[in-house]
């Protein structure tokens, strides 16, 4: 049985994502630990819905990027002080018990006593440090998660945030569970010391010699991987409801969302301009549930879109 390490020199989160899949579908006769980082990014699971998982303005007011990967699971924080990792091997060859170990190994080499909790998570203490996902495919699959390193939890926190708008949706939600980084309890840890840690236990583990592997990402899988229609549009109906006073007097939102976009929506307000709430449902119908294309779309009630906690 080969073992391959591949890993991605970019930090996109389409583009790992991407290349993710794309080593999946060359996972017949192999068994392939992946390593990949994500720059400032949330990454959903694949039956969530994006606005009741983050701040999905705020985000991209500030330069992140919110992806969905294929797996299911809940929301996470991606930054450089994180590190990514997926096993990628024919079904047959599927090993959870193996793989974490792989994880488990690599972190008890630097002194610190990781094990496993009862829903896939991987713990330092009492707090986790890696969160795992799982993926079948025909005859191949996959699981990956996360190492916390270093990350910024301030970021974490701000960004996963509940919204104080209210949903009603579908869809899978996030369980949230007390999370820690590994360099609070070994300060020389880095992230190039844990690729090179689980180089090591990957090839203890599974008792072989390990190989580079390079591929390059299928163009047409990162194509999709960016669209708005993947990360935002998927069929998960959902109704946003906002209300705030602001300087014109009370206001109340209510939206229906489909695939991304606002199909219907209805404004009530006390405001002396009798005409506002029928302008604001005219400018909401039909835009995409983003502050910038809001704005953009009707620049004229930008306080209310930049008070809008989306």
């Amino acid at each position: 049985m080969k073992l391959l390490i591949a890993e991605s020199r970019l930090t996109d989160p389409h583009h790992n994502l991407a290349l993710e899949e794309t080593l999946l579908n060359s996972a017949a006769d192999a068994v392939i630990l992946y390593l990949w980082q994500n720059e400032n990014t949330v990454v959903i699971g694949r039956n969530q819905n994006p606005w009741k998982e983050c701040r999905t303005s705020l985000l991209q007011e500030e330069g992140g990027r919110l992806a969905r990967r294929l797996s299911g699971g809940g929301a996470v924080f991606h930054d450089l002080g994180n590190l990514n990792f997926t096993f990628l091997m024919p079904q047959e060859r599927y090993d959870l018990d193996r793989q974490l170990e792989v994880i488990c190994t690599a972190v008890r080499s630097f002194g610190i006593d990781a094990v496993r909790s009862g829903r896939n998570d991987i713990l330092a203490g009492d707090r986790k440090f890696s969160g795992n996902a799982f993926y079948k495919n025909g005859h191949t699959a996959y699981h990956h998660g996360t190492v916390l390193i270093d990350a910024d939890m301030e970021k974490l926190g701000r960004y996963l945030s509940p919204s104080k708008a209210k949903l009603s949706a579908k869809g899978v939600d996030s369980v949230r569970s007390r999370v820690g980084n590994l360099r609070e309890l070994n300060p020389d840890i880095s992230v190039e010391d844990m690729k090179a840690a689980l180089w090591s236990a990957f090839a203890q583990v599974y008792n072989g010699s390990v190989e580079k592997f390079d591929i390059p990402c299928d163009e047409a899988l990162l194509e999709r991987y960016r669209s708005w229609e993947w990360n935002y549009g998927r069929k998960l109906p959902f109704t946003f409801a906002w209300e705030d006073r602001l300087d014109f007097g009370c206001i109340r939102l209510e939206a229906q969302v489909e695939q991304g976009r606002i199909q219907a929506a209805k404004v009530w307000t006390d405001a002396m301009d009798w005409q506002l709430a029928e302008k604001l449902e005219t400018a909401l119908t039909g835009s995409r549930l983003n502050r910038a294309e809001l704005t953009e779309k009707a620049p004229e009630f930008s306080e209310v879109f930049q008070r809008m906690d989306l």
